[in-house]
């Protein structure tokens, strides 16, 4: 009787290291990017989009640049522009302190105070800036007078006409609905504060007070003033909604020296146009220098 052979069971050899030589002759390989020919080809067609543009702005004579510096520095479109910045640097500071009140009250513990600042920013992120403005405009008709006093007492009032002036109208129109979304970001700011600062702050027994503006506060700004400068660009754009209750800014000038010339309506929106991106690339440039200022010491 012939006894059953045992099969050995071979484990394969590990796999060779590769050699240094194969090795550094890999890494002297050039590397080969993945062509895209949907990307080339889409970027050909932009590039040949932008040059006949380019062409159409200095061979249509529509255009008339001949006149656009003149319009440029007259003195009624300074006038406008004076009123624009104006309008735009006073309403951007009153947003910012309202906004710091308005997302503190949302992050309160009192009822009251939140749920009066959750209404607040719910109604005015709801409804657009034009029509805060209209209805600032015929405040007057709402109630003739503004006073204030004692429930059922004496009061103190004034004309609502006196008190509203074109540029008070603007300047709260423009504060009362930027509030809303400055009180978001600053909002989203102190939330992004580490709870461990919070915990140190109560340590030290501080009032809550100077919890907040010494400790809290500061750390937030580096979150908060970078996204709310961007938030500065959209004020003055919105700014050009003021030519609609009377307020001749920028833009209100323009379309008045357009009705007035007709034949000039492009030179002047292109004037407007120039304006208003000057404007933006120095919001855009300081954005950039308090972006570098809040990024020392933080790892990106």
């Amino acid at each position: 009787m012939s006894t059953p052979t045992t099969i050995e069971k071979r484990t394969p050899p590990p796999p060779a290291s590769p050699r240094s030589d194969d090795l550094l002759r890999l890494a002297r390989r050039p590397v080969r990017s993945l062509r895209h020919p949907v990307q080339w080809i889409v970027t050909a067609l932009v590039v040949v989009v932008a040059l006949n543009f380019g062409q159409t702005l200095f061979t249509n004579p529509a255009w008339e640049w001949a006149k656009v510096p003149e319009y440029v520095v007259s003195p009624a479109v300074l006038t406008g522009l004076k009123v624009t910045l104006i309008v735009t640097l006073i309403s951007a500071v009153v947003s910012f302190a309202g906004g710091i009140v308005v997302a503190v009250a949302r992050l309160s513990r009192n009822p009251v105070l939140k749920s009066l600042s959750w209404l607040y920013v719910w109604v005015f992120r709801s409804v657009p800036l034009i029509l805060v403005l209209i209805f600032l405009y015929n405040l007057g008709s709402l109630y003739p007078t503004i006073g204030i006093g004692v429930p059922f007492g004496p009061q103190l009032s004034v004309p609502t006409v006196s008190v509203l002036s074109d540029i008070t109208l603007g300047v709260v129109g423009l504060s009362l609905a930027e509030i809303a979304f400055a009180s978001e970001i600053v909002r989203a700011g102190l939330l992004s504060v580490d709870h461990g600062q919070h915990e140190a702050a109560k340590a030290l027994g501080l009032p809550r007070w100077r919890q907040f503006s010494r400790i809290i506060l500061p750390q937030a700004l580096r979150s908060i003033v970078p996204a709310y400068v961007n938030q500065i660009v959209g004020l003055l754009k919105g700014s050009s909604l003021l030519f609609y209750v009377s307020l001749l800014d920028l833009f209100g000038v323009v379309q008045n020296l357009g009705s007035t010339y007709p034949t000039d309506i492009i030179p002047l929106l292109v004037v407007a146009t120039i304006w208003y991106l000057l404007l933006t690339s120095v919001i855009s440039l300081v954005q950039y220098f308090i972006e570098r200022h809040y990024s020392k010491g933080v790892a990106r």
